[in-house]
């Protein structure tokens, strides 16, 4: 399992990136200490062999070129296993050379072979552009690069399915334009060589579930072309990624995970922003500096120290408030650095994105605020500073972003930013679980029915179905979905397998980025102009009237929703708020597929169950957290059958640990909300990718019982990798609760951003005492 880069050592940061810091640290109040930690990540020298013996010259020549006069040993490494015919992932860090290391091979095969074609799918168009141009300079002929995604022309696609030999797309293309079709892309399928995943650890949860099943149909296509393309995988550092890639494509790969890159090394440092004087929150608890305001500070005075600087920020709306107080600060400070500052996100036109990479990898830009839109391998180096404004989602995207800084030997400066939330605040009080701690695995789960039904239904109406391709689906759990579809009168059962019995190719009723239960979408209400989708299970709290919804930088207003039109109205307007929804729900255990007592006195388990939510209405907040009240809202239950890990303690036990009969549905609540805030740490998702419930008494255990469920139908394996690693999980949440100085429970701590109940009750002595005891029955005692 690999760890995060290099084996870090404590120091007290020295050189260019110690000055750095320092001037950060001008700009705070002496009587105010935010940094928590300073890790120095040491400088690494590279390791190079020998080109492989069947590289084509002009391949090498054209690496050469570039100022690469040998491969590093793991480019090497992955091209000879590629060439070999073996599916191979690459997962290195950031910066480290994994595009040659499948472009050797797939361009060598290329030029050998007239016909031969390759794939390349990246999750995001920047991607793909970024390396179209690195492609387009090797200049190589017969090869024919090009895009071909949602922006390309009519006229072009008809170019590109017929003369280009290097695609490059995205898995939601490959779903809709091309499976759908598939016989006026046989040219392409009949010589398919190579299939390029990039950046595949971004394809995790529902996302990732829905692209491995795409993957698998897209292999299968291909057999019944007579081809049998090789699958070259690239990745950030993660765990088992040999595991992750196997799970995507359906079949066996090696992973290369021994990073020969140089690295320049880097101080790294958490910094947690300051409490604001006399601003509170919900039921009175502190609130703290946000931040992205931090990171506009930051942004600003690294600039004018004249250290070109790219900030990380979570939201589209985040970046461009981020450069714009950037900005703001410079025209008091260095007013002729104004200009060198700016956002970039995806929203923008290609040329406009081209040109902001181009500006900030020559200097012309010093600073820029961005999504993770410049995580993800567009070829962005040679910085002095990275910012990353709160937790990316993932240890592996957090290496991803540090790894954007650092140039020549003098190290880096990284600087993570705690937001107001209890991961957040884990991780700058525990750097343990940053640095040299492996980083998590890619979590999916293709036999998801919820998931595998549409894609089943596709697979079908591209060519029938076969008891060979039960295998490629999930076995046993694809035979019990077809058996439904059967019954469903969606396929036809022959002899021969099962055909599709509708006119029209399913595809369009799948979205790849959701749960699968269909879509709300957003139009502006003056214009009729449509701003975007949201699944229909999370319309009504995310879309409901009165709600502020962002896009592309502007904001609007919800004016309504129409649930059974599937349509919400918004009219553009800036309030000085932000709006969280609240409600209520009720969760029955429906199958309970695993159980075991501990310690005789807690029993965990796994299970299905049906959660029915409401959203009864929303929170008014000011940008600085304060709240400023709640509207009531009525809005129809939803009911959702998804997977859930849940615990219970008995009365006695609580008693015991110092917990009133009184005090039980509080601590109980917090001690959920606090397991809610870490469980990314050890899931690889999103807050709200899941949820939960505590209750005192619940029904179907008839004890006091805590479930933390997964947010989409079916599940998405979140809550089943909490059940694997529960102890490790609550003890972590233990520590986190223990260890915050608030009183009675804050947003860095206890309080969740998404409570139906308004956080009340909330006991957060009560759920130390709660977390304590289920972590000591788990074997995660306090050390």
């Amino acid at each position: 399992m690999p760890a995060a880069p290099d084996t870090p050592g404590l120091r007290e940061p020295g050189g260019a990136s110690g000055a750095l810091l320092k001037s950060l640290l001008l700009a705070v109040s002496s009587e105010e200490d935010p940094v928590r930690h300073v890790e120095s990540l040491p400088r690494r020298a590279g390791q190079t062999q020998d080109w492989p013996s069947w590289s084509n010259p002009l391949v090498v020549h054209g690496f050469t070129r570039r100022g690469i006069e040998r491969p590093f040993t793991h480019q090497a490494q992955a091209a000879e296993l590629a060439h070999d015919g073996r599916h191979v992932v690459v997962a290195t860090g950031t910066a480290s050379g994994k595009s040659l290391a499948y472009q050797l091979p797939v361009l060598t095969d290329l030029l050998a072979e007239p016909k031969a074609c390759a794939l390349y799918l990246a999750p995001t168009k920047a991607l793909a552009a970024d390396q179209l141009s690195s492609l387009t300079d090797l200049d190589l002929p017969g090869v024919h690069p090009a895009l071909f995604d949602g922006d390309t022309s009519m006229d072009l696609r008809d170019w590109v399915r017929a003369h280009s030999r290097w695609i490059l797309t995205n898995p939601d293309m490959i779903h809709r334009g091309i499976l759908p079709q598939h016989a006026r892309w046989g040219r392409l399928l009949r010589n398919l060589e190579y299939v390029v995943v990039d950046e595949c650890h971004s394809y995790r949860g529902v996302f990732g579930s829905h692209v491995a099943l795409v993957l698998r149909r897209l292999l299968r296509i291909c057999r019944m072309y007579g081809a049998a393309p090789t699958v070259i995988l690239a990745s950030a550092t993660v765990a088992d990624p040999a595991v992750s890639a196997s799970r995507l494509i359906g079949a066996p790969v090696v992973a290369i995970t021994q990073d020969t890159a140089p690295r320049p090394g880097a101080d790294f440092v958490l910094w947690e922003p300051g409490i604001i004087p006399d601003v509170f929150g919900e039921n009175g608890a502190p609130v703290r500096r946000s931040a992205p305001s931090e990171a506009a500070r930051m942004l600003a005075d690294l600039v004018s120290s004249g250290a070109r600087t790219l900030a990380f920020v979570r939201s589209r709306h985040g970046a461009e408030q981020t450069a714009m107080s950037a900005q703001r600060r410079l025209l008091d400070i260095n007013p002729a650095l104004v200009d060198r500052i700016a956002a970039y996100r995806s929203g923008y036109l290609p040329e406009e994105r081209r040109a902001l990479e181009k500006a900030l990898a020559t200097g012309e830009l010093l600073g820029v605020a961005s999504t993770n839109a410049l995580e993800l391998g567009v070829d962005i180096s040679g910085l002095d500073a990275a910012i990353l404004a709160g937790y990316p989602g993932t240890i592996a995207s957090l290496w991803q972003q540090a790894g954007r800084a650092g140039r020549g030997d003098d190290p880096a400066l990284v600087v993570f930013i705690a937001r107001d939330d209890p991961l957040d605040s884990y991780l700058v009080h525990h750097p343990e679980a940053v640095f040299g701690k492996p980083v998590e695995a890619a979590i999916t789960d293709p036999t998801n029915p919820h998931i595998l039904r549409p894609h089943l239904s596709c697979a079908a109406s591209e060519t029938h179905l076969t008891t060979a391709d039960l295998e490629v689906f999930g076995g046993d759990k694809a035979l019990a979905v077809i058996t439904e579809l059967v019954a469903d009168g969606v396929l036809r059962a022959r002899a021969t397998g099962w055909y599709y019995s509708e006119r029209f190719h399913p595809a369009s009723e799948v979205d790849l980025r959701g749960g699968g239960g269909g879509q709300v979408t957003i139009v502006e209400s003056d214009t009729g102009r449509l701003l975007g989708t949201v699944d229909s299970a999370r319309a009504p709290a995310t879309v409901h009237p009165g709600a502020v919804h962002l896009h592309r930088g502007s904001t609007y207003l919800v004016d309504d929703l129409d649930l059974r039109h599937h349509v919400a109205l918004v009219h553009q307007e800036r309030p000085d708020w932000t709006t969280s929804a609240r409600s209520t729900s009720t969760v029955r255990i429906t199958n309970f597929h695993s159980e075991q007592l501990h310690s005789d006195i807690l029993r965990v388990g796994f299970a299905s169950v049906e959660v029915t939510e409401q959203v009864v209405g929303y929170l008014r907040r000011r940008p600085n957290g304060e709240l400023i009240d709640m509207v009531p809202l009525e809005m129809p239950e939803h009911t959702l059958e998804t997977k859930a890990v849940w615990y219970t303690l008995d009365e006695q036990v609580l008693a015991a640990a110092g917990v009133s009969e009184a005090s039980i549905p509080g601590a109980l609540h917090a001690a959920e909300h606090a397991a809610i805030g870490l469980l990314p740490l050890f899931a690889g998702c999103d807050r709200w990718d899941i949820g939960g419930l505590s209750t005192n008494l619940h029904p179907d255990t008839g004890l006091p019982t805590v479930i933390v469920y997964d947010g989409y139908p079916g599940g998405a394996g979140f809550a089943e990798r909490g059940h694997e690693i529960l102890g490790e999980w609550i003890s972590a949440v233990r520590d986190a609760v223990r260890g915050c100085p608030c009183r009675a429970g804050c947003p860095s701590c206890v309080q969740s951003p998404k409570c139906g109940n308004g956080n009340n009750p909330l006991d957060k002595a009560g759920a130390i005492a709660v977390l304590t005891v289920v972590a000591g029955a788990l074997g995660h005692g306090i050390s």
